[in-house]
């Protein structure tokens, strides 16, 4: 999907014990909720066992793929459901969700602590879990004599050529949403021609946030030869230098912004646990991990940011969107003419 800087070795063997333990069957009467959720979901073992201790609630995690596929999966079994609550669906394709009829009505206590903020309709299918802004990040000291873009349309100017790398948007959840900034920047008339001048301009595409960050771009430990990469306003936190201060930047004007949901099931087997799971995910004994955990911030308003993140990676402000019906018309269209362009 994406993702998280710094958090692959960790995650991996998070989700393999996740998997392992969600593989055990149930005890005879033990209470199960199958959390269906993206690849990039991390939790501490100790919270879903103190989740378990209070409510008698296993949480069985399962992990779905990225964004897209984890939609598709909860459509084609809509009718059987594969579980019980879902975690992962983001803001480019929540309109899918909500028109399938994946997700059942319900309103949660927890809801309006932050969460409210990001609501995409009146029945309150789905509840902003985190948001992660996508946002351009730069290697500050590569860029000191040329001095950094400060805007998108900057990234046209021969200055800057042969400097930006990019996630494809048809592999990659960031590369999509770049490609949806671009249009809720210029427009449907006018993105196709800014994308003309970034090929000229020697933009380098590749397919996912791991390749583009962590190979290509200087700033990261890879030290690759590209100052200028997609990645997410909280890139910077996982930068911190010696002296204490970041090595990269996020440049906030040029985010976009991605909300990640979670609902309950429509036909979910175990629906009254599961509501209580969907609490768990809003709550702010969950929500104080979110940023140390997934690399994403918190929905809920009362929740502090880590001191490095309040230092390198605070939350943009004015992030762009698109809505999240013209993203599910166009999304498809859009990255054909995007390969079209770009790759063809």
């Amino acid at each position: 999907m994406l993702r998280r800087a710094l958090s692959a070795a960790p995650l991996v063997v998070l989700l393999a014990a996740c998997s392992v333990a969600g593989n055990q069957p149930a005890a005879p009467g033990e209470r199960v909720v199958t959390l269906v959720t993206h690849d990039s979901f991390a939790v501490d073992q100790a919270l879903l066992d103190e989740f378990k201790s209070d409510t008698g609630i296993t949480i069985k995690p399962l992990a779905s793929g990225d964004a897209g596929e984890l939609t598709n999966k909860l459509v084609l079994t809509k009718a059987n459901p594969i579980g019980d609550v879902a975690f992962g669906v983001d803001s480019t394709f929540a309109s899918r969700a909500l028109k399938e009829s994946v997700f059942a009505e319900y309103t949660s206590p927890e809801g309006d602590k932050g969460a409210q903020r990001y609501q995409l309709e009146p029945a309150n299918r789905l509840h902003a879990v985190d948001v992660g802004d996508v946002c351009l990040n730069v290697d500050v000291a590569a860029l000191k004599d040329v001095g950094e873009p400060q805007k998108l349309s900057d990234l046209a100017d021969p200055k800057y050529r042969d400097m930006l790398v990019v996630e494809d948007p048809a592999t990659s959840s960031p590369g999509l949403a770049f490609l949806l900034n671009t249009i809720a920047t210029f427009g449907e008339e006018n993105w196709t021609n800014y994308w003309g001048q970034l090929k000229a301009n020697g933009v380098k595409v590749v397919s996912g946030w791991e390749e583009a960050y962590n190979q290509d771009f200087s700033g990261s430990a890879g030290k690759g030869p590209r100052p200028i990469v997609v990645s997410y306003a909280s890139s910077p936190s996982a930068e911190i230098g010696d002296d204490g201060a970041p090595r990269t930047k996020a440049l906030l004007d040029t985010c976009y912004r991605q909300v990640e949901y979670a609902g309950v099931l429509e036909n979910a087997k175990n629906p009254e646990d599961a509501k209580k799971v969907l609490d768990f995910l809003l709550g702010a004994d969950f929500q104080a991990q979110v940023p140390e955990q997934m690399y994403v911030y918190p929905s809920r308003e009362d929740i502090p940011l880590p001191e490095a993140w309040a230092k390198a990676a605070p939350l943009p402000a004015n992030s762009r969107t698109l809505p999240a019906d013209q993203v599910d018309a166009g999304r498809e269209q859009w990255v054909q003419q995007w390969r079209t362009l770009v790759q063809g």
